[in-house]
């Protein structure tokens, strides 16, 4: 099987994409479980769409009294500073993920880059602009324009399947 693969024309191709689909999907997982079923995440999150909808129903309240109208902007201005906490609260727990979620993403580029290091895994359609044609050609000896470095193919497919980056 393993020589049936390696004969294949796009085997490195597939190889490379394959190995981005499965970093993206572990990188989602590593987010759900260090963010998204925290308790946590789910109060902060609820305490957010609480403030965000009582902001709103202030805001849009019709003001008829004019005494009213201080004590209506000391309420706004408490609402305000509870959402902005509970929003830097939840930034700062993403943020724990995501370092996690970078060091997975670094290890496995270095894995990929020492695998395919100066090898073409694929072949662009068209020849890239100068900027696009040093990034695309990457490690890779020769001069064929069209020829593909992991790098550039690994990076664009994580971006394509990550909803995050």
């Amino acid at each position: 099987m393993a020589s049936v693969l390696s004969s294949f024309k796009y085997a490195d191709s597939l190889a490379v994409l394959g190995i981005s689909i499965c970093t993206a999907f572990l990188c989602e997982g590593i987010s759900w479980i260090l963010i998204y079923r925290t308790s946590s995440y789910k109060s902060l999150r609820s305490s957010i769409d609480k403030a965000s909808k009582k902001l709103e129903i202030m805001k849009t309240g019709d003001n008829k009294g004019g005494s009213n109208k201080k004590s209506k902007t000391k309420k706004i201005d408490r609402v305000e500073t509870s959402l902005k906490e509970s929003s830097r609260d939840l930034s700062l727990s993403k943020f724990k993920s995501g370092a996690v979620v970078a060091l997975v993403l670094f290890v496995v580029f270095g894995l990929l880059n020492s695998l395919f290091e100066g090898k073409a895994v694929a072949k662009l359609p068209f020849s890239p602009a100068g900027f696009v044609q040093k990034m695309s050609h990457r490690g890779i000896s020769g001069n064929d324009p069209t020829d593909c470095s992991m790098a550039f193919l690994s990076k664009d497919q994580l971006i394509w399947f990550s909803r995050r980056y």
